[in-house]
């Protein structure tokens, strides 16, 4: 069985840095979306990366607005790696949007549905279309360098999300819309126990406060040595990835390895 790692969306800032990790740190096929511009992706993708087979890198068109993209994207991943033959091990899905609604005023209801469109039913909709691409019980996994030892099926997610550790209030569509992203990584790794077992699990991720442009408003705000490139920031996540357990399942962690309250 063939292995293969997905990151969805792989355009810029987190995403980007993660595809460009994988395929500098493992030997899997590298499947990476964009909404647009899918040449430019792959050469930003493929930037400097001189000892990277070109070959292991598919670039797909996803718009998380848009299912039928994820469903296209799918079915060209089902063609690239039929499933008798390779497994979905490494699942990134990065969807994220932000509007910094301070006060119950602010909240704009089209502003607030798109952030529940991109951050949550975009996940949403990459679980349907793309998890039936994991392991089942039957599986037999292979152990591929770079990779952890089960299949993951990581969400971004963010420490607001957290309902115990809110102090300060605000934000609230994406505060809720990244709470929400929690529940359906609980729900789905219920799912994964009885469809793979210990063959696969679900996780959400806080990456901390990194310098791309969903938080550029912020950057000033930030405490010193706590705003994080997007480099350091796909090496802490893939160590936090590779070093889960399945006890380690079905809950949110940060870039440090520690777990993000629900």
């Amino acid at each position: 069985m063939q292995p293969w790692a997905l990151v969805t969306p792989a355009s810029r800032g987190i995403g980007l840095e993660l595809a460009r990790r994988l395929l500098q740190t493992t030997n899997v096929p590298v499947v990476a979306t964009a909404r647009k511009d899918l040449d430019q992706t792959r050469e930003h993708v493929l930037k400097g990366l001189t000892d990277v087979k070109e070959e292991r890198l598919h670039v797909l068109r996803v718009d998380v607005l848009d299912e039928h993209s994820i469903s296209s994207a799918a079915s060209e991943a089902a063609r690239l790696f039929p499933r008798k033959e390779a497994y979905l091990h490494l699942s990134l899905c990065m969807p994220g949007l932000l509007f910094p609604e301070k006060s119950p005023t602010q909240i704009d209801y089209d502003d607030a549905l798109l952030t529940f469109r991109t951050n949550t039913l975009g996940p949403m909709m990459l679980l349907k279309h793309f998890s039936p691409f994991l392991p089942r019980k039957s599986t037999e996994l292979v152990q591929a360098a770079g990779l952890p030892k089960q299949a993951v099926w990581a969400t971004m997610s963010a420490r607001v999300g957290s309902i115990s550790d809110n102090q300060l209030g605000g934000w609230y569509s994406y505060r809720a819309s990244k709470a929400a992203v929690n529940q359906v990584t609980k729900t789905f790794d219920n799912y994964l126990r009885t469809s793979a077992g210990d063959k696969a699990l679900s996780i959400s991720m806080h990456p901390g406060t990194v310098k791309t442009g969903l938080s550029k408003e912020f950057w000033s705000n930030v405490k010193e040595g706590k705003l994080f490139t997007a480099d350091f920031a796909a090496e802490k996540l893939m160590d936090v990835i590779n070093s889960r357990s399945l006890n380690d399942r079905g809950r949110c962690w940060d870039w440090k390895g520690e777990e993000v309250p629900p």
